[in-house]
């Protein structure tokens, strides 16, 4: 799989970072007069950081739906020239208006690439997702980091065409993606069935290899309207959702406002998004180590509630904290509680059918992203520099992540239990045995094409 992993992680990774570095930058250029330039109320602000989680939220599934349809290097390169140019049009806005009609944009072109990634590593076997996924996020982190030298080095161009910092700081990212969306046409391969960088005998081994680990779907499937209903009326889903969210709404309230948290606390603009870089160094490293680990034992649910519990106990520092550097050590164990956590891979491992999948991760993406909407309005001017009530909403969601994931993955564990008694098991023509209730099939290969991940033989990752 090294081939495969030299033509899509990289790259992959470089696109999300580039995406988290677009919808996030809002925060720094913040600290460089935007409020007062475009005359933004605190609410006005607010207001335009969450109308983004809106659009996003909105345009997912059918994202991700046409994702399937199209070849992902025409519909992802596409999205990303598109979001590019709204970025780079964002910092040209001169009002309120301005800028709340291209934040809006951003979010409904950015919509399409961590869900239609997310699927798309279907390439890999469900122990092999894990890391891939994690290196792939760990690009969040990288632009956390990233994030803050760049808006630093930029801020040094204020004035340059008449330009204000904040300005430059939108127009030049924005410039980034579009070129690299460009180039992504020709960089960005397809779906294991359609690789034309592979052999056909290469084709055949990934297939198999998929097959193998009870993902029939990969050899192709017909797009089909029970597939997408199975997916809306799966619990699973929702508990996934449950799940998402309660790392989710956490982090994008960490990574808009902690350039905000730190400044508040006694650093002013520079300063503070250089601060945010080894915050967010340790926490790509923390992301990408719980990926490994998690992929080499397994047991996924167990590293989520560990990467909860340290999260918490970071925000319960931030909460009674009233030092300025005790709430700087706290943030670290925030992001490394909060970037780590496993949701996308948890929820991809345990849903079988390409359209399936495909639809439930954008629904399980898509209604945790609307968290985004409330993180963005958590951290109020009225609450500096502590923001007591913040902390605490980021810190009941966490909560919420925390006993979700044990519900989740008590029903899981118990459902393979059945499967393991044969309570699952389907009629199959010729076979004695089996439950007619499970339905009659006239092959086992037949009855775990249709059911997909409901086959009596398939295990769900715990």
């Amino acid at each position: 799989m090294r081939k495969v992993d030299s033509r899509t992680i990289p790259w992959l990774a470089f696109l999300y970072l580039l995406a988290f570095l677009d919808r996030t930058s809002v925060g720094n250029a913040k600290l460089y007069n935007m409020e007062e330039d475009l005359h933004l109320t605190d609410t006005q602000y607010l207001l335009c950081v969450t109308l983004f989680f809106i659009s996003y939220a909105i345009f997912e599934v059918p994202s991700n739906v046409i994702l399937k349809r199209l070849r992902p290097s025409v519909w992802l390169s596409t999205l990303m020239v598109l979001w590019g140019i709204s970025m780079t049009l964002q910092g040209l806005v001169t009002n309120f208006n301005g800028l709340m009609a291209m934040r809006w944009l951003l979010g409904m072109f950015e919509a399409g690439l961590f869900p239609g990634v997310t699927y798309y590593l279907s390439w890999y076997r469900r122990s092999e997702f894990g890391v891939r996924l994690a290196i792939f996020f760990s690009a969040a982190t990288v632009a956390g980091a990233f994030g803050g030298l760049l808006a630093a080095a930029i801020s040094n161009m204020a004035g340059i065409g008449g330009k204000a910092a904040w300005s430059w700081i939108f127009i030049l990212e924005g410039l980034a993606t579009v070129i690299a969306g460009a180039l992504s046409f020709w960089i960005i391969v397809d779906f294991p069935d359609e690789a034309t960088f592979l052999t056909e005998a290469e084709r055949t081994v990934v297939i198999r290899r998929l097959e193998g680990d009870d993902q029939f779907s990969a050899g192709g499937e017909r797009l089909q309207w029970r597939n997408i209903v199975a997916s809306l009326t799966d619990w699973k889903t929702y508990l996934y959702i449950v799940v998402y969210s309660g790392s989710d709404m956490p982090l994008y309230a960490f990574s808009l406002f902690l350039p905000s948290i730190i400044s508040q606390v006694r650093y002013k603009a520079t300063v503070a998004n250089l601060l945010t870089v080894p915050v967010y160094v340790l926490a790509c490293i923390f992301t990408c180590a719980v990926g490994f680990l998690a992929d080499r034992y397994g047991n996924r649910g167990l590293f989520n509630l560990g990467c909860l519990v340290i999260a918490a106990a970071g925000y319960v520092i931030l909460i009674s904290s009233r030092n300025a550097t005790l709430s700087y050590v706290a943030v670290y164990l925030a992001a490394c509680g909060i970037y780590p956590c496993i949701r996308d891979a948890w929820a991809a491992n345990s849903v079988e059918g390409s359209y399936k999948r495909s639809v439930s991760l954008a629904m399980i993406i898509s209604v945790g992203n609307i968290q985004g909407a409330i993180s963005s309005n958590v951290y109020r001017a009225n609450q500096t520099p502590w923001y007591p009530m913040g902390h605490g909403l980021v810190l009941m969601y966490i909560c919420f992540g925390l006993i979700s994931t044990v519900i989740l993955r008590f029903l899981l564990k118990a459902e393979n239990a059945r499967r393991e008694r044969g309570e699952r098991d389907e009629g199959i023509e010729g076979d004695e045995g089996g439950l007619e209730v499970n339905g009659r099939f006239g092959s086992v290969t037949e009855a775990r094409k249709d059911k997909g991940d409901r086959w009596s033989g398939y295990r769900y990752t715990l």
